[in-house]
């Protein structure tokens, strides 16, 4: 995948795109393990918020950048 993509003329970095691919889905996980009540479970919630969607957005830039 090319480093910069050409949005209207204007070239945004490939991660942005991988950013916005990741939002939606970390949101529909995050929901699901909210209803599943894993969060009873996690010492720290908002870290580990933090850490889930690090960890997806870091694997799709790996990922996209292979």
């Amino acid at each position: 995948m090319p480093r910069e993509l050409d949005v209207l003329g204007v070239y945004v970095p490939s991660l942005l795109v991988a950013l916005i691919v990741t939002m939606p889905i970390y949101w529909l996980l995050d929901g699901a393990l909210a209803r599943a009540g894993l969060y009873r479970w996690v010492w720290h919630i908002d870290l580990f918020r933090m850490c889930l969607f690090i960890i997806m957005f870091g694997a799709l830039g790996i990922y996209l950048y292979r």
